[in-house]
């Protein structure tokens, strides 16, 4: 292995959401954090030079994205990972994943419209959709002995809806890591074309993937690609939130230049970050090799979690996921509240770890913990979780 994923850097300091503002979340400060999902690894050396190489050069003017070093590198990414043709067309900058998917509810809905989403889900969907005026339509995963399915008779039902006029698919999902396979991909393409729903993908966890499982670009379902959009970015894999910038993928002209007058004249945004574009550029053409490294060093992270677990603490059920580097555990066999779990997690374990209900009323039973750290760290979680659950019982001793 080629990168030291051991390697322990401090992040305290540096404005960290993680790390510095643990306590807006938390209510405490001084926690160790397993919260937000980005990672505590730094990243590829290739992303580190082009950006030092940049950074020496001294000018910042503003900057294009529309040319093609930036649209070649995400078409002969998703050549190499999903061998999935995309047209350079189709490619627009953006300046994050959520404002992609905000903007996009933006365009193809109006107010009171539904948007459909598959709960447990990413808690950042339901405060666009409602701050959005629309209305959140929940089509709950079925959990089952540990694994999760999609209800596909309630699906159709919520798109056939009158009012349902977008379906906002989390591919990986997140949180709870299902990799879709390509005939669930299939069916939930086929139902939205049949009650004509457009589908907004988010595939920002797609590089993430563990073995035994495939991930399958939406466009590769497609039955008429101008019904649905990819949203995602390198940020999530590379560990590069920070720097800005992400991508949509929309094979509409009429969307998509909808989407781009928007984001030039409604929000001013049409000039990149010259260090965001710069370290997409370089992980889609450089840094193939890291990805493979990280995704074999989290797995090993999640491997530790579920022996860990077993051991210590049997009561909390865990299945090492098909994507991300996040654990979703199960600590419904416990006796006690989310709110009591997580008030021993922050005051006795000194922990923070995100309580399943973030991601909706069907993830109350859950904790989320991020594992893209060093396995030090991640140990020391372990010790501080069971610490806090150790609490928790002796108290009713």
């Amino acid at each position: 292995m080629q990168h030291d994923f051991n390697e322990k850097i401090d992040r305290r300091g540096t404005f960290c959401t993680q790390w510095d503002y643990v306590q807006d979340r938390f209510g405490e400060k001084d926690l160790l954090p397993f919260s937000i999902s980005d990672t505590d690894f730094k990243s590829p050396p290739e992303i580190l030079q082009a950006i030092q190489q940049r950074l020496q050069h001294g000018i910042f003017g503003y900057t294009r994205w529309n040319h093609s070093p930036f649209k070649d590198a995400i078409t002969q990414w998703y050549k190499k990972r999903f061998v999935c043709p995309i047209q350079e067309d189709w490619i627009t900058y953006s300046p994050s994943v959520i404002y992609s998917v905000s903007k996009l509810i933006e365009i193809m809905t109006e107010e009171e419209d539904q948007v459909v989403i598959q709960t447990p889900a990413y808690d950042a969907f339901f405060k666009t959709i409602q701050d959005n005026k629309r209305i959140i339509s929940c089509n709950e995963l079925i959990y089952h002995e540990g694994a999760y399915s999609i209800d596909f008779s309630d699906l159709e039902e919520k798109l056939a809806h009158p009012k349902a006029k977008v379906l906002l698919l989390c591919s990986p999902h997140n949180p709870t890591g299902r990799v879709w396979t390509r005939d669930e991909l299939n069916k939930i393409v086929a139902l939205c074309n049949r009650y004509d729903v457009y589908i907004i993908s988010d595939e920002i966890h797609m590089d993430i993937i563990h073995e035994g499982n495939t991930h399958t670009p939406i466009v590769q379902s497609a039955i008429d690609p101008n019904t649905l959009c990819i949203c995602s970015s390198a940020s999530k894999t590379f560990n590069t939130p920070g720097l800005g910038g992400s991508y949509c993928l929309i094979p509409d002209t009429d969307i998509r230049e909808a989407f781009l007058i928007s984001l030039k004249n409604k929000d001013g945004l049409s000039s990149a970050s010259v260090f965001g574009m710069e370290a997409v550029i370089t992980a889609y053409t450089q840094c193939e090799y890291w990805v493979d490294e990280l995704v074999e060093y989290v797995y090993g992270n999640l491997r530790i979690i579920q022996l860990f677990l077993k051991e210590h603490l049997p009561m909390l059920s865990f299945h090492i996921p098909e994507s991300t580097y996040l654990a979703w555990i199960d600590v419904s066999q416990l006796p006690y509240s989310s709110n009591q779990i997580q008030d021993a997690l922050v005051h006795q374990g000194k922990v923070a770890i995100m309580p399943g209900v973030t991601f909706g009323e069907s993830g109350s039973c859950f904790i989320r913990l991020n594992v893209g750290c060093p396995e030090a760290k991640l140990q020391e979680g372990l010790d501080r979780l069971k610490s806090a659950i150790d609490y928790l019982e002796n108290q009713e001793r």
